[in-house]
């Protein structure tokens, strides 16, 4: 018999297993890829999970308080006009804005800052652009005796006119059981506070942070990684992506109203604290629904959502993003948004 070398076995060893040891089938290579993909995945979803969280739970809907406060966020007969309510700003069918740079008052005059949705709020560290309300019940006090905004000249005014509804009679009685005289603007107020409680927008995030990663598209995770990676979990981080800080509008590069074009230099927490280190701090948003929020920043300046990541970017960041990675990051934002609550809507109960 003749003899083979060894070079010449282990050459035809290889070529019947289809070629050199180097190569492997194509299938392994194609298994390869997914498993890294995946892993991949997996990771940018538990790195989402340490910057971000799921919406803390919203109070339930449906108690007399909660009823309530629904019929006195609709109310028109605590504006000066009587035209106006807690809605015609906040306008719950369209996630909690009326999309106006600024909105108009009882007489159609207009106020320096943009109207933030009632959506979400419940958890923000404080309410308003410069925080001056503590929570949601002084938030609801504020509005209805602003001149500019919904007029009454003072609280009394609005117990008048609530009082001379006969509705509320039974309804008051029922929400402050036991109250001498339950209709009073602090009452008003805490039952406004109270029905903005249950205004929540879970969205598909929620549930990719809850584990579920298909519950975003590729582009969409490729567009919270960006976000990540491209520094804005500085400020936009928690349940809301945002609302749990104050942050200087104009951080790295400034002043913010060469870069938005603004027509009032708003100094924002300054004129509440009247310390000179706040000067031009805002409330940092929540990015929750952003993409049905526009116009943007404290006075709707920008209408355009790629507009203002680009202004971010450059003021607070530092940053020149291409169009890629603005159009990614945007991507990503439109995927907060999120299902409005059925119970919220005037037609509701």
């Amino acid at each position: 018999m003749k003899k083979f070398s060894l070079a010449v076995m282990v050459a035809v060893m290889l070529a019947s297993c289809g070629g050199s040891g180097s190569q492997e089938p194509q299938e392994t290579k194609e298994e390869n890829t997914k498993e890294t993909g995946n892993e991949a995945a997996v990771a940018l979803q538990k790195q989402a999970a340490a910057y971000f969280q799921s919406l803390p739970e919203a109070a339930p809907f449906g108690s007399a308080m909660t009823q309530l406060g629904k019929k006195l966020y609709y109310e028109t007969a605590l504006s000066a006009n009587g035209e106006m309510s807690c809605n015609s700003c906040h306008m719950l069918d369209k996630y909690g804005v009326d999309n106006e740079a600024t909105s108009p008052g009882h007489e159609g005059k207009r106020g320096d800052r943009n109207s933030p949705s009632t959506y979400n709020a419940y958890f923000h560290i404080a309410q308003f652009w410069d925080g001056r309300a503590a929570d949601l019940k002084a938030q609801a006090a504020g509005p209805v005796l602003n001149p500019i905004e919904m007029g009454l000249p003072d609280s009394n005014a609005a117990v008048k006119n609530i009082k001379g509804i006969e509705d509320y009679v039974a309804l008051f009685n029922e929400a402050f059981p036991g109250a001498q005289d339950p209709i009073n603007y602090d009452n008003i107020t805490e039952a406004i506070g109270e029905f903005e409680k249950t205004l929540s927008t879970p969205s598909r995030f929620d549930d990719y942070l809850a584990g579920d990663l298909a519950a975003l598209s590729d582009a969409e995770q490729k567009g919270l990684e960006t976000f990540i990676n491209t520094g804005c979990i500085t400020c936009h981080m928690g349940g809301g992506l945002g609302g749990t800080m104050y942050q200087k509008f104009g951080l790295v590069q400034g002043p913010y109203w060469e870069y938005t074009g603004s027509e009032h230099q708003d100094e924002g927490r300054f004129a509440v604290t009247g310390n000179e280190s706040e000067k031009y701090f805002f409330k940092v948003p929540s990015l929750r629904n952003i993409a049905k929020t526009a116009p943007y920043f404290h006075d709707g300046s920008v209408a355009d959502l790629g507009k203002a990541i680009d202004i971010m970017a450059k003021t607070q960041l530092g940053k020149e993003l291409s169009q890629e990675e603005i159009t990614s990051i945007q991507t990503f934002l439109e995927a907060l948004t999120g299902d409005l609550p059925e119970h919220a809507l005037l037609a509701s109960n």
